[in-house]
């Protein structure tokens, strides 16, 4: 499986952006792997921003090297390996992509501390982390099904693993609820992060008749499709992307990795570092709503507005029956509620939603 793969160049050389390099060995080395160019406004955006804070929170006790842009596979390990080499003390592998390049680097380098965003596979010196990004999608998902006109939501997946699965399933549920004549269109891009295959697909979607376009891909080419088209609205994806609001982007999901990044960080520095699982949502901080813009109706902002403190003091769970599979098969009883192990592995869409997930 790929996650965030990108088209990229040449990773022959290892661009490293670094700190003072002033009494090297006294420092916390920590690299960051992207899979994005980290101005792409986006998740790799949201990760360099993390990077940013840990240099502002520990100064010339770290030096941040990273290197943007790397493909998922066999580049991926050797980018990985060259960072280890530099002698990085703790490295962030930003892409579902590079679990098994992490892996396979980790088991080389078992001084070193690895933590792998969006994966599952641990190791005593790898760790992982990822959002509930689809507690945001919950939200996103009343507001789409609030303001479209046309009753068709577009939706721009990138590919088909548990992550976007659950997304998608999360914005329909929530859309549905409040529009039982809604529907969803979902095309999948197979990519993390490509503009120009993501404005087409927003401009197809459009061109459908949809005129409210969600994203599960990192650049704001959706963005820009929908301002050029008019009377569309859409959401930030992993950052804020309000540039454009207050029209078309009328909110956003917006990723807070600057503070786990910091922990994990100091842990290295004071020797509790310790292979974790991670997986926080809007309560924690992990996972933001971006302002909701006055485009979107006064009582469909404080309707948002509730849903999202429900999801943050954990009172309501987005996945709470009574719901069923796409196939008609009862999945969560009435008051039941989804748990991890199901929502880590998700691979199907609950009834509703038309269209199969490609293999």
């Amino acid at each position: 499986m790929k996650r965030r793969t990108i088209l990229a160049g040449a990773v022959a050389a290892l661009a490293l952006t670094t700190g003072a390099f002033a009494d090297g060995h006294a420092k916390t080395k920590v690299g960051f792997i992207f899979v994005g160019p980290v101005g792409d406004g986006g998740w790799t955006y949201e990760h360099n921003q993390g990077r940013l804070a840990v240099e502002a929170e520990f100064g010339d006790k770290v030096e941040t090297i990273f290197q943007e842009s790397v493909p998922e596979g066999a580049d991926a390990e050797r980018v990985i390996t060259q960072m280890a080499l530099s002698g990085a003390d703790l490295i962030f592998t930003t892409s579902f992509g590079y679990m098994d390049p992490t892996n396979a680097v980790a088991a080389k380098f078992p001084n070193v501390k690895f933590e792998h965003a969006t994966g599952y596979k641990r190791a005593d010196n790898v760790s992982t982390y990822s959002a509930r990004f689809y507690e945001g999608r919950a939200v996103q998902g009343h507001i789409a099904g609030k303001m479209t006109k046309t009753n068709k939501v577009g939706y721009i997946a990138s590919f088909p693993i548990p992550e976007v699965i659950r997304g998608i399933n999360a914005a329909y549920i929530h859309a549905k609820k409040v529009n039982p004549d809604v529907e969803f269109s979902v095309v999948w891009a197979y990519t993390w992060f490509d503009p120009a295959k993501e404005a087409d697909a927003a401009t197809a979607l459009i061109e459908q008749g949809a005129d409210v376009i969600l994203q599960h891909t990192d650049s704001t080419a959706p963005q820009a499709a929908a301002q050029k088209a008019g009377n569309v609205i859409t959401f930030g994806q992993a950052s804020d992307m309000s540039e454009y609001a207050p029209m078309p982007r009328v909110s956003s999901i917006i990723d807070n990795w600057a503070p786990y990044y910091i922990e994990r960080v100091k842990a290295v520095m004071d020797g509790t570092w310790e292979s974790t699982d991670t997986w926080d949502g809007i309560g924690p901080g992990m996972v933001g709503i971006g302002e909701i813009s006055d485009a979107v109706p006064a009582d469909v902002k404080a309707e948002a507005l509730a849903l999202k403190d429900s999801l943050a003091d954990g009172s309501y769970h987005p996945f709470t029956g009574p719901l069923k599979k796409q196939d008609g098969s009862d999945w969560l009883a009435e008051g039941e509620t989804a748990d991890d192990g199901t929502l880590a592995g998700m691979n199907f869409y609950l009834e509703g939603i038309t269209g199969d997930i490609p293999n």
